[in-house]
């Protein structure tokens, strides 16, 4: 009897994955087992970034935060400090968006605090 190997299948699967690695740089995106090792590296990237993502938002905000309390004659260790013993509960994104975009409503908040 002969072999049975489900070709159409595996080719299936294969160009899946090469259509997925379209644009990467030399052998990564035709020659397959490369394709496919970077494919998996890349998610990998992918999931740990996600990750990162939220650490680095977080990171950004504090620093607006903190150039624009500066301005205003604050730290922003002494400013959350005072928002938190006032009972203010405003998050960092809006407080960044404040300080970058809306400097009067930021500077309203300050005073509040002070």
């Amino acid at each position: 009897m002969p072999r049975s190997v489900n070709h159409v299948a595996s080719r299936n699967r294969r160009k899946k994955v090469l259509k997925l690695t379209r644009g990467y740089f030399g052998a990564r995106k035709n020659v397959w087992t490369v394709a496919k090792n970077t494919w998996e590296k890349g998610l990998t990237y992918a999931y740990r970034d996600r990750k990162n993502k939220k650490r680095n938002f977080r990171s950004l905000w504090i620093q607006r935060i903190n150039a624009a309390a500066r301005e205003h004659g604050m730290s922003y260790s002494r400013f959350m400090g005072a928002l938190n013993k006032q009972g203010i509960e405003i998050n960092r994104k809006v407080l960044a968006d404040l300080a970058m975009n809306h400097p009067e409503a930021f500077k309203a908040i300050v005073d509040k605090v002070k």
